[in-house]
């Protein structure tokens, strides 16, 4: 396999790891009835006129299972930490002592549980394309590889090599996503 040929599957490779990397953090937002500090990655609060994220103003704990705590570093942030989290819409109550911020996390409904899956089935779906959208695009730069002299056997070889790829990161994502689906159904 030549230097460019090569240079082609493993920017492939790269750009797969990527979106199976981007599509494990979106999953660990979205909940599955158990608490958790990633729950609240995507709530930010106004930090002396700069729009900062909550992670980088208090610390946010899970005590147990069904709560999440968050402590503010600066005690003046605690109201705005409050708004915050109840602009964000998430479903929770936070409980505000003055000192910190509690939040019960309610259990998950079977409609509620229902939607999470879709929601991850649709995460899934967008992840599958960008695995498709690299395979097109390896294969559209072994054509130029091919137009620029590289024989035809070899880019051949490279496409099969690229379509395993493709498989094998298509058979990562079903898996991911399957035991996401078993996590938010379980009870």
């Amino acid at each position: 396999m030549t230097e460019e040929v090569q240079f082609c599957y493993d920017s492939a490779l790269e750009q797969n790891e990527k979106v199976l990397k981007h599509l494990e953090h979106e999953l660990l937002k979205i909940r599955a009835g158990k608490a958790s500090p990633m729950m609240l990655d995507s709530i930010y609060v106004d930090y002396y006129g700069v729009r900062t994220a909550l992670s980088q103003v208090a610390n946010i704990a899970t005590p147990d299972p069904r709560s999440l705590v968050v402590q503010p570093w600066d005690r003046n942030m605690i109201e705005p930490i409050d708004k915050a989290i109840q602009a964000a819409n998430l479903g929770f109550n936070p409980q505000n002592n003055g000192e910190l911020i509690r939040i019960i996390v309610p259990p998950l409904t079977e409609e509620r549980r229902k939607q999470l899956v879709k929601q991850v089935r649709a995460e899934g779906e967008t992840a599958k394309v960008g695995i498709r959208n690299t395979r097109r695009d390896a294969n559209e730069e072994l054509k130029q590889l091919k137009k620029d002299g590289t024989s035809e056997d070899e880019i051949k070889e490279a496409e099969e090599k690229i379509q395993k790829l493709t498989d094998t990161f298509s058979k990562k994502v079903d898996d991911t996503l399957d035991l996401k689906e078993v996590d938010i159904m379980s009870i």
